[in-house]
This record gives structure tokens, C-alpha cells and sequence, in this order.
């Protein structure tokens, strides 16, 4: 009887929320700004970074006048509900984000922001429930493969990564008056809220969709409130808050006391300036010890200006051009804050290192290392190479009570005082879930398998390469502790910042394990350039020593833990 009701809801929920408030979901993505005026910069592409931009006072703001930095991002999200599925087979009930653009790369683990090229695209074909990306494809004569990049060599049927919904805009393109206001294209933002509808709704995943812009750059996120279908009783807000962020503008914070909250059937577009390069976290700012337990939480990083230094531009020399940028500018003896101080030339040892330089064949040979000949990418602009690395892992450590979540799905009061965690999750998985390659799928309510842990956890690190752990953590209720068994931890950033005193000193540290409390993020680098003592093949364990954490609400379930594999 519970299910019949449930399902009469759902379909009253989706009904109104399509035809009573069907024009309230948009999205925005420009093509232009003020900071990025297209006329002098290709916003679909990052530009080498070989000074600051030029500035100009036009009209009493200062506007870029040549040598524009960075480029302009989007991204479109859903809010929402889902499950997600333990490594003992427990289906759990969330609140959760969901991807509403970027699809085929959060399938793949990537990053679902997209350059508005990219971004403003409409669909081959009118995405439905089923659809690759979303689901397990099984609306699809080709189901979506995901192992483009395993020896199978196999190439993914699905790479469609613009914004889901977005259609031109017919009545405006049939009034001659109100054409001449938007492209030749119709593409306005107008968009069919049923695609929203059949791809949002129930598509939750956990963590929440990843994340990733360039410093420099625009980034634009829109939110889309679809509803929480499983808890219909519940007219649940949702908001976007970007967790540490500097300098941030209360309006676009997320905190509904400061900024706005988004109702079920309407959008709300965010819109952020780059801030300093290192690893942040986003979630839900609507009763947080709440939404936070239950799944509403995600990771963004942000890349440094050091990754677009040209090849053999020495990177001291790059990392001074930015204290030339008012964004960055950089007087260690008034602003304890600052991002860009110079290393110490007078200690630091790595200045005579190959890392003072950028290069291309430091690491590795062609045959041990695939990135062998080409740059070394950057956690932070550092100006002596001490955070590179070659490939980059996002890490997003959670825990949960999955007595909450019960009682949250079946309109029960909700304990607050009696959450105890007791699942232990690295990118919503627990061992051996986190070394499973590709995205993970639940069955909902809703009778298909959706997407609902797209991020796998395994570590690869190329022989003779280093790996880039972003690790972040927003628990409600626990500290967490990762170790490291044989590669030993280089912490090299805390909470988004390059660990440097104001005096240049290098203040990183190698550790075998880190901890981290709620609302914390560490960067930690993971060396195997010594071949001898990392050879190809070789597997080590990335875990937690609290053993209660080794375990999902029973025994004989891995928790917090997964493996590092050389290749």
C-alpha cells in the first residue's frame, strides 16, 4: 500500500513541478564578459600564462584591454534524491547532486566542467531515462563503454558533455522584435524542462559531481531544484556553498541567511571568479547536519597559472609575474594571506633542480612512463617545481549512519543527537568497491540502474611517476585517518594553501598517515620516480588505521581503504 502511494506522489510531484513551474529552470553560460570579452580571447581555451592580464580603467571599471588569463566555465547540476549502493550490497537512500551537463565525462571520473563551446550544445537526440551516462544505458542499441582507456582500446559510444535541456528558444526566434536580443542560434538559456526532469530526477550520485577550473577563469553553475521524489512531503530547498573559498560574495555563498535558496522547479545560476589554485569542497547549505549526512557534498579544485607556463620558462621568474596581477599581487610583510610568495633562494634546494625549469623528460623513459616527453602539471604555483606530479586523484573521504538514512526515506523524525557513522566511504565507495574500475549503478525506485558513484578510488601511478592525491574531507560526526603502507606521504598544501612561510621557506612534510576533520583538505603527493624501490607491478594499500572504519556496519567489508598500483 506504501508503494502505491509513494508512486501516486511521485507522479504528482513530477507532474507539477513540469507543467505548473515548466519555464523556471534555465541555465547561463556566456560567451563573453566584461573579463572575458570574446573580441580579445578564445574562451574556449586556456591561454599560455606568460604575465598578467592588462588592465585599463573603461567607464570607472577596470576591464581588460589585451592579454587576457583564463577562459570562462560551466557546469549545470541537479538537486535532488537517489541511492547509492555499499560494497555489502546495502542499497542506501540520499539527498544528492546529480550531473545535468559534462555526462560522458562524469561517466569517466572526469570533471563535468565544460567550456561554453562545449557547454552550449544541444543533444543528438532528446536525452530520456535510460540514456547512456545517466543509467546503464538500457534504452540504448549501443550501451556506453566505458573502457576507453584499458587495453581493450575500446572507444565510448556516448561523448555528448553539453547541458542537458537546453533548446533553442522558439518563441522568441518567431518574434522578429525579440530575435534580434539573442544568437541566431536560439540558444538563450530556454530550456525543455522535461529533459531536466527525466534525466535529474532520482540520478543522485555521491560524492556530488566533480569540479575543476583553471585560475583565471569564470566559472558559471547553475543549480536545478528537481525534487526530492522518495519524501514528497518534503518542499526541500537546495543551495550551492563552496566551502573555503576565499573572498567569496555572500550573494553566490550558498548560505540562504546571507544569499538565496532554490525552490523545487526553478534554477539558480552561481558564478565565481577563480580563486587561488588547491583543492576545495562544495555541499548543500540548507540544515547542513542533515543534507551533509545524507550525501549533498562534492569536490572542486581549482589548477594553478604554473600548468600554462611555457615549456623551459623558469617557474621563479613565472610565479613573480603574478605579483604583478592585482588578483595575486603578493607583500609577505602586510598580508599574512599571501599565495604567491617567492621561495627562499637562499634554502631552497630545489631551485638547482631541473624543477626550477619547466621541462618535458625529467621522469622516467618512454617505455616506463607514459607521460615521458611531455610537461609536468602543478598542484600550486610554487616557483621551484616542488608539487609536480603526473596524474592527479580527487579523494572525497565520507561517512554516514545508515540508521539516518532509513528513517530519512521512510518519514520518521531524524535522530540528530544518535548519528553514529558507520559507513566509511572514498569517493562513495568502500573496499573493494574503490578499486572497481568505471562508474558504479544502483537500481532505484524508479525501476533502472542509474550512475549513482561515478568516481572510482584506485590509485594508478606510471613507473617512475608521481600521483596527486586531492583528499578532502566534510564528515558530520568523525575524524578520519588515511595511511599510507611503502610510498611514504608528501603533504605539500592545507586547506587550498601551498604550505610556505611568509620567508619563502618550504614548510611541506612526508608522513606515513594524515588526519583530517570535518571541513578540512590536504594535498598530499605520492613519489614513485625511484623505480628500484616501486617497480612496475608492485601494489601497495591506501587505508585507514581505525580499524572500527575497516568495516561497513558488519564485518567482512573493507570500509576505508583502497590500492595504489604502479603500471
Amino acid at each position: 500500500m506504501l508503494n502505491r502511494i509513494v508512486k501516486i506522489l511521485v507522479l504528482a510531484t513530477v507532474s507539477a513541478a513540469v507543467s505548473a513551474s515548466a519555464q523556471s529552470f534555465r541555465v547561463q553560460c556566456p560567451t563573453s564578459t566584461i573579463t572575458h570579452p570574446s573580441s580579445l580571447n578564445n574562451n574556449n581555451a586556456e591561454p599560455a600564462y606568460t604575465g598578467p592580464t592588462t588592465l585599463a580603467a573603461v567607464n570607472g571599471y577596470m576591464q581588460p584591454t589585451g592579454h587576457v588569463n583564463g577562459a570562462i566555465k560551466c557546469q549545470q547540476i541537479s538537486g535532488g534524491d537517489g541511492y547509492s549502493t555499499m560494497a555489502n550490497g546495502v542499497q542506501t537512500f540520499m539527498f544528492s547532486f546529480g550531473p545535468l551537463s559534462g555526462l560522458a565525462d562524469i561517466a569517466k571520473g572526469l570533471p563535468g566542467t565544460e567550456f561554453p563551446g562545449v557547454f552550449n550544445t544541444v543533444a543528438p537526440t532528446t536525452p530520456m531515462p535510460g540514456d547512456p551516462a545517466t543509467t546503464d544505458g538500457s534504452n540504448t542499441t549501443t550501451p556506453y563503454n566505458f573502457v576507453s582507456n584499458t587495453t581493450t582500446g575500446s572507444t565510448p559510444t556516448f561523448n555528448w558533455n553539453g547541458a542537458v535541456g537546453l533548446v533553442p528558444d522558439a518563441d522568441c526566434l518567431a518574434d522578429p522584435t525579440c530575435a534580434t536580443t539573442i544568437p541566431a542560434s536560439g540558444l538563450d538559456g530556454h530550456v525543455d524542462p522535461r529533459q531536466i526532469m527525466d534525466i535529474g530526477v532520482m540520478n543522485g550520485n555521491i560524492p556530488a559531481p566533480l569540479m575543476a577550473m583553471d585560475e583565471d577563469d569564470e566559472f558559471f553553475l547553475t543549480l536545478s531544484n528537481v525534487g526530492m521524489i522518495m519524501r514528497p512531503d518534503l518542499f526541500e530547498q537546495h543551495t550551492v556553498h563552496f566551502h573555503g573559498y576565499p573572498n567569496a560574495s555572500s550573494f553566490y555563498d550558498g548560505v540562504p541567511d546571507a544569499s538565496v535558496a532554490i525552490n523545487i522547479g526553478g534554477s539558480f545560476t552561481y558564478y565565481y571568479l577563480a580563486p587561488d589554485a588547491g583543492t576545495y569542497f562544495w555541499h548543500c547549505h540548507i540544515t547542513p547536519p542533515e543534507h551533509l549526512q545524507m550525501g549533498m557534498v562534492g569536490q572542486i579544485y581549482v589548477r594553478p597559472r604554473q600548468n600554462r607556463v611555457p615549456l623551459n620558462t623558469n617557474l621563479r621568474t613565472a610565479l613573480a609575474w603574478q605579483n604583478q596581477d592585482l588578483r595575486t599581487a603578493c607583500n609577505p610583510a602586510v598580508d599574512i594571506l599571501c599565495t604567491a610568495v617567492l621561495p627562499n633562494a637562499a634554502t631552497d634546494t630545489l631551485l638547482t633542480l631541473p624543477g626550477a625549469v619547466q621541462h618535458n623528460d625529467t621522469v622516467g623513459t618512454t617505455t616506463t612512463n607514459p607521460n615521458h616527453g611531455q610537461p609536468y602539471k602543478y598542484a600550486y604555483n610554487d616557483g621551484d617545481g616542488l608539487t609536480a606530479y603526473d596524474v592527479e586523484y580527487p579523494l572525497q573521504i565520507h561517512g554516514f549512519d545508515p540508521n539516518f538514512h532509513f528513517v530519512g526515506m521512510t518519514f520518521n523524525p531524524e535522530a540528530f543527537v544518535d548519528m553514529k557513522d558507520k559507513f566509511f566511504l572514498l569517493n562513495g565507495r568502500s573496499y573493494p568497491d574503490t578499486v572497481t574500475p568505471g562508474p558504479l549503478t544502483t537500481m532505484s525506485s524508479d525501476g533502472r540502474s542509474h550512475f549513482s558513484q561515478p568516481l572510482p578510488s584506485i590509485i594508478n601511478i606510471p613507473a617512475g611517476g608521481k600521483a596527486l592525491l586531492r583528499i578532502s574531507m566534510l564528515s558530520v560526526t568523525e575524524y578520519q585517518t588515511l595511511a599510507s603502507l611503502g610510498i611514504p606521504m608528501h603533504v605539500i598544501g592545507y586547506n587550498a594553501k601551498l604550505l610556505r612561510d611568509q620567508s619563502g621557506n618550504n614548510m611541506d612534510y612526508y608522513s606515513n598517515s594524515i588526519t583530517l576533520g570535518g571541513g578540512e583538505s590536504l594535498d598530499v603527493i605520492l613519489d614513485a620516480s625511484n623505480t628500484t624501490n616501486y617497480p612496475a607491478g608492485s601494489v601497495f594499500y591506501l587505508y585507514t588505521p581505525q580499524l572500527d572504519h575497516l568495516a561497513n556496519d558488519q564485518e567482512n567489508f573493507g570500509g576505508l581503504m583502497t590500492e595504489v598500483h604502479i603500471n
